[in-house]
């Protein structure tokens, strides 16, 4: 569903959701990238080498710890933000689904996440 929108820019979902957490906190180790989206460092920095060759962020060894990579929006990848602010309103229309069920079902679907990810601890 996401495709024909993000295709314009190039990007994959996995990228446009890399995209959403920069978004709430630039400036993240890739650790923590990594952690907010569930994704291990081999998926994310192929990934993010993408990302950065089509200027959208930057990858940087941190100054205190050289084996920690910060990950930083460009100008590029800022003003994305703005083409992308009616996404989420058009999917969720594009579901078909009442309100209060879609409220619903994402709640379900974060306890679900949330009892993955406890297990894997």
């Amino acid at each position: 569903m996401y495709k024909p929108f993000l295709d314009p820019f190039g990007l994959t979902y996995t990228q446009y959701i890399v995209l959403l957490v920069l978004w709430e906190e630039d400036h993240i180790t890739v650790t923590n990238l990594g952690k907010k989206l569930l994704l291990d460092s081999g998926t994310l920095t192929p990934l993010l080498k993408k990302m950065e060759t089509a200027g959208y962020l930057t990858r940087e060894r941190s100054k205190e710890d050289e084996r920690t990579v910060i990950v930083a929006l460009t100008t590029a990848g800022v003003s994305l933000k703005s083409s992308f602010l009616v996404l989420p309103s058009r999917m969720f229309c594009s579901l078909g689904m009442p309100c209060e069920e879609t409220v619903r079902l994402k709640g379900m679907l974060d306890t679900l996440l949330k009892g993955l990810v406890s297990e894997k601890k």
